[in-house]
């Protein structure tokens, strides 16, 4: 299934690039960018690693691009230039310093360089992605369904929440804010802020790890709703009737999916008939 595959491929792409980016400090700070998230990120996308004097230089494979070179370094500076003009420019050679060429180019970069931290993050994130073919059709959201009813059959934990995350994905929906938090259990929906400052959380869905339940909740709730706030928790408990359960929570999704065809492109997704 080359679309899941992708898809989960542009989650992860998105997570690495997060986790990335909250590494990395304002400039006077001392804080550390992660490197390895970097270097991960960087060999999922359209680059070639090449060593140029000391440091560790990614190169895009389509010279055509502005945004040719990516140092793998605190400040993951990418330059519109050569390899071994970054080398000279950022590690370059007592001997190379004295002449006044050279020396303009070491102390000004500003005709080479295209951007810097988070900027240099988001490019680098979307050249990953801009790998991935994101199309898809109906039969691959069926596939979905079945590989998440499957899991769900068997008690497969980690299998059913990537199956919710595929859809939260293609949903836009986000895991549960604080008040509707439960232990134990997994839960992703719309999630909108009113302009009281009141989240309002739902359609949402509600995983039991411990009960191995699947649930619905077909509306919305806000988060000072107490007594609704206590109905969804005894829903995922049992105690009270859902909306839907079981596959049909996944078929909800997938309809949801279809239905919303023009939001779910806008996220970078095409439904293809």
């Amino acid at each position: 299934m080359p679309f899941k595959k992708n898809l989960l491929q542009k989650i992860k792409i998105d997570r690495l690039a997060q986790i990335l980016k909250n590494s990395i400090d304002p400039p006077a700070g001392e804080r550390k960018t992660d490197l390895q998230s970097a270097k991960t990120l960087l060999k999922m996308g359209p680059y070639r690693y090449q060593q140029e004097r000391d440091m560790d230089l990614y190169v895009h494979e389509d010279p055509q691009v502005r945004e040719k070179i990516v140092v793998l370094a605190n400040d993951l500076a990418i330059y519109n230039t050569t390899p071994e003009d970054v080398g000279l420019r950022r590690s370059p050679t007592l001997k190379e310093m004295v002449k006044i060429k050279n020396a303009i180019k070491i102390l000004r970069d500003s005709d080479v360089l295209v951007s810097k931290r988070e900027t240099s993050v988001e490019t680098i994130k979307n050249a990953c992605i801009g790998q991935l073919d994101l199309t898809f059709k109906p039969e691959d959201l069926d596939d979905i369904v079945s590989d998440g009813a499957a899991a769900l059959d068997r008690g497969v934990e980690d299998a059913v929440i990537e199956t919710l995350g595929l859809f939260a994905e293609l949903l836009g929906y986000f895991p549960a804010p604080d008040a509707f938090h439960m232990n134990q259990v997994e839960m992703f929906g719309k999630l909108e802020k009113e302009a009281n400052g009141l989240l309002v959380f739902g359609p949402l869905v509600l995983y039991h790890t411990v009960h191995n339940t699947l649930k619905l909740v077909n509306g919305r709730i806000r988060d000072d709703e107490k007594d609704r706030l206590k109905a969804l928790y005894l829903i995922s408990e049992g105690k009270e009737k859902a909306d839907a359960e079981g596959r049909a929570v996944f078929e909800f999704l997938k309809q949801q999916v279809v239905e919303n065809k023009e939001t779910v492109s806008e996220k970078g997704y095409v439904l293809k008939a």
